[in-house]
């Protein structure tokens, strides 16, 4: 791919979005750590000043992407609740259906677990403080909307509805970065089997994480 020099805002927004786009695809081949600004602007079509213009280093590209892949995320996820979790149930039972379905989607999702992982680490640095804050408004607008979700099918969570949700990004992120094991952990696993308790796949690690604190949040009887 290879560009003119963008004249217009129009032009300019097709360049950013083409950025975005080429990192996305990027993200699909290769972890976040391994994603450099050198091959990027390689595969955009455009010299690494270049790409400078429109976003400021790698991270905040990196950031960017975060949020997007954050919305299309919970715009699934109000139906993946909506058709897993039973309106009539009893509390405990729904606490573990919205595990059960919050545990599935985020592994299957695992870019955007390993963006979550990288976030606080390595995504918010080498960025300046307006594209922290820009990046932290829409955090919170996100957040919001997950928390309104988790309030539609758990209304018993009330005002910790947020705090889970948050919490749960986090371990998403945390966790992702233990599965799968590097290829010495899983040899260690088969050659010692005793020590595969310490091995869980992502979405059954997120499960027990989620329930246990679901059902921890619920009002006592």
């Amino acid at each position: 791919m290879t560009f003119q020099r963008a004249r217009s805002e129009e032009q300019r927004e097709i360049r950013r979005r083409a950025i975005l786009d080429t990192a996305a695809a990027m993200l699909d081949e290769m972890p976040v750590a391994e994603v450099s600004l050198n091959e990027l602007s390689r595969r955009v079509g455009l010299a690494k000043s270049n790409v400078l213009r429109y976003f400021e280093s790698r991270e905040a590209v990196l950031l960017e992407l975060l949020d997007v892949f954050l919305g299309r995320w919970l715009a699934e996820l109000a139906d993946e609740l909506a058709s897993g979790v039973e309106a009539d149930a009893a509390p405990e039972v729904r606490a573990r259906q919205v595990a059960e379905v919050l545990s599935r989607s985020l592994a299957d999702r695992v870019v955007l677990c390993d963006l979550f992982g990288a976030q606080g680490g390595v995504l918010e640095h080498n960025v300046s403080v307006e594209v922290v804050k820009r990046h932290k408004r829409s955090s919170l607008t996100r957040l919001a909307d997950m928390a309104g979700l988790m309030s539609r099918h758990l209304p018993e969570l009330g005002a910790d509805a947020q705090l889970f949700c948050l919490m749960s990004l986090v371990s998403a992120g945390a966790l992702s970065a233990y599965a799968p094991p590097p290829a010495s952990l899983a040899a260690a696993y088969e050659d010692e089997p005793a020590l595969g308790a310490l091995n869980l796949e992502l979405r059954d690690a997120l499960r027990i994480s989620f329930t246990m604190t679901l059902l921890g949040a619920l009002p006592r009887a």
